[in-house]
């Protein structure tokens, strides 16, 4: 059965919501064994779009998927970014918006009833020098013939008081998730940041926002001059240059934020209905212990084309390789692109087996 702790979960950041839990959906092999002497085809390390997509995908293949989704800790909440978001109205199939949580839900039922089996723990460690592979999690150990690495990426957050309270309340890490909603427009907005990514969410912010605001602690910004001149040009968005945002106000919502320049020390406070950070993001891949190639971002490396990484059998999805997009939509076919790859790879090493 779905853990009653998924569902407490989800109940809570519901609470406000009309959302209400599907009915529980049970597992083909909802107890699988703590020690198991015979590998799985296909183990998936993550929650959320893309790895129960690709455990979707893997289930009807009949690859009896063992799903990895992480267990409830302090800062970890199984089924990803999307578990603390409130309204998605951008992904198909939910015309009028779906809540995030409930969307993952839909996910998860999904992927157990195709056949997926669901463990709530965590991996420690991953030992993919040897096939089959080697999954140690906190009380189960396991080895598989192929394994997907689906752990998404934290979007990192500044610690300025009030974040944590006003959190989804007028504050984000996603212009394109969360930017059109109502109570952003024709608002005064926030974007803290000087990179590539701050220019391109204040652009969009600047389609609904009535005033956009970039907080940038230097006297330049770091992204490209390309970026830089479309944000200069767009009479919608100013620069506020050598300050931080050292405060967000609000009761049940962001209302206020003060702003602290570096150089003179003077600090105003400004009415906001929106904050918005873009300072980068943090790949989930300590557990690997650096046997996979990253990129320069921390993302992992994957072949042109492909989610296979460069050991054989061992394939990325979703945000824990796309620094690019990071979307449900894109996670969720990253997912599929996975655990189709890692199929026909098995095919190929049985029908060779057969020959």
């Amino acid at each position: 059965m779905i853990e009653l702790y998924f569902s407490r979960v989800i109940e809570t950041i519901l609470s406000a919501c009309s959302f209400e839990p599907e009915k529980e959906i049970e597992s083909p092999d909802p107890t699988p064994p703590q020690h198991s002497l015979s590998p799985r085809e296909v183990i998936i390390i993550g929650s959320g779009p893309a790895a129960y997509t690709a455990a979707i995908y893997a289930a009807r293949a009949n690859l009896h998927p063992l799903v990895y989704e992480g267990s409830l800790v302090e800062n970890s909440l199984p089924g990803g970014q999307l578990m603390t978001t409130t309204r998605v109205e951008n992904y198909p199939g939910f015309p009028e918006g779906i809540d995030g949580p409930a969307l993952i839900e839909n996910m998860r039922n999904q992927a157990i009833y195709s056949g997926a089996t669901m463990l709530q723990e965590t991996v420690l460690e991953a030992d993919l020098g040897v096939r089959p592979f080697v999954i140690q999690g906190e009380k189960t150990h396991q080895t598989a013939l192929s394994v997907i690495i689906a752990t998404g990426a934290a979007a990192n957050r500044l610690d300025i008081p009030g974040v944590d309270r006003l959190w989804q309340k007028g504050i984000s890490t996603c212009a394109v998730c969360d930017g059109s909603l109502p109570f952003f427009r024709d608002r005064h907005l926030f974007v803290i940041g000087g990179g590539d990514s701050a220019m391109e969410e204040a652009l969009y912010l600047s389609r609904f926002a009535k005033k956009v605001s970039i907080v940038h602690r230097r006297d330049k910004l770091r992204a490209s001059q390309a970026m830089q001149k479309a944000v200069f040009a767009n009479p919608k968005i100013e620069v506020i240059w050598n300050s931080v945002m050292t405060r967000i106000n609000g009761e049940r919502k962001v209302e206020s934020v003060v702003i602290e320049n570096l150089k003179t020390k003077e600090a105003a406070t400004l009415d906001a209905a929106g904050v918005f950070f873009a300072v980068g993001h943090t790949p989930n891949t300590g557990f690997l212990k650096g046997q996979l190639a990253l990129n320069g971002d921390g993302t992992i490396q994957t072949r042109p084309d492909s989610c296979e990484t460069n050991i054989p059998y061992v394939y990325a999805a979703g945000d824990v390789r796309d620094s690019v997009y990071r979307q449900a939509i894109t996670a969720a076919g990253y997912g599929c692109q996975a655990a189709r790859e890692a199929g026909r790879a098995l095919e190929l090493i049985q029908h060779e087996v057969t020959q």
